[in-house]
């Protein structure tokens, strides 16, 4: 089984650079865009499990320094 996912990620820093560089280092992100708009960076994640797509959000997104919040969006198809 294979689980992609979107994180929508706000921050409140303004090295996005350094945000960016931190959340492609986690394993199963696939891409990191920093973005315009009401979030700061589209995430996405391929996985094996929901499971493990919550991890990346709880445990390796917001454990980065900078991180505001998290929005997490499972792809149905």
């Amino acid at each position: 089984m294979t689980v992609t996912a979107y994180i929508l990620v706000k921050a409140n820093t303004g090295d996005a650079d350094r945000v960016k560089a931190e959340i492609q280092t986690i394993d199963g992100v696939v891409d990191a865009h920093i973005v315009a708009g009401d979030v700061d960076f589209i995430v996405k994640v391929t996985v094996d499990s929901p499971a493990r797509v919550k991890d990346i959000a709880a445990a390796g997104i917001q454990g980065i320094s900078g991180i505001e919040d998290t929005q997490t969006y499972i792809a149905m198809g």
